[in-house]
């Protein structure tokens, strides 16, 4: 399973999660490789990772999406799917040693793939916003 492959499958999860709000991270986790068939030690630790760290830093990525959405915008108007987006794209540029133009340009494709028309362009100009913060 190449990188892009295990990241479209922590996007499926964290997407999965916002919309069931489920508490038993680990419990969630398990039972998404197993449905999914992901045996792949290399999956299943970046799978881990991201989930975990997503939750532990869940205040300041939530913040980083707020502070560069355009004034018009709120948080919860955001669409799950581009909100799940955001959350993945955000750990990865924050918290580990990907690349950002690598980041970003996942998650650009993921909006293409899963999003709305409008997503890849909002994902795209959000996370820019987060990079030019640095």
């Amino acid at each position: 399973m190449n990188r892009t492959a295990i990241r479209e499958q922590t996007f499926k999860l964290i997407y999965s999660l916002e919309i069931q709000k489920q508490e038993n991270l680990e419990e969630a986790i398990e039972l998404y490789e197993e449905s999914n068939e992901i045996t792949d030690e290399k999956a299943k630790e970046y799978i881990k990772n991201v989930i975990f760290g997503i939750q532990e830093n869940k205040n300041e990525i939530v913040h980083q999406i707020e502070i560069n959405l355009k004034a018009e915008w709120k948080i919860e108007r955001i669409s799950k799917v581009d909100l799940a987006i955001l959350k993945l794209a955000i750990y990865e540029l924050n918290y580990t040693e990907i690349p950002f133009k690598v980041a970003i340009n996942e998650a650009v494709e993921l909006a293409k793939k899963y999003g709305e028309d409008t997503s890849k362009n909002f994902v795209n100009g959000v996370l820019a916003s987060v990079v030019k913060e640095k």
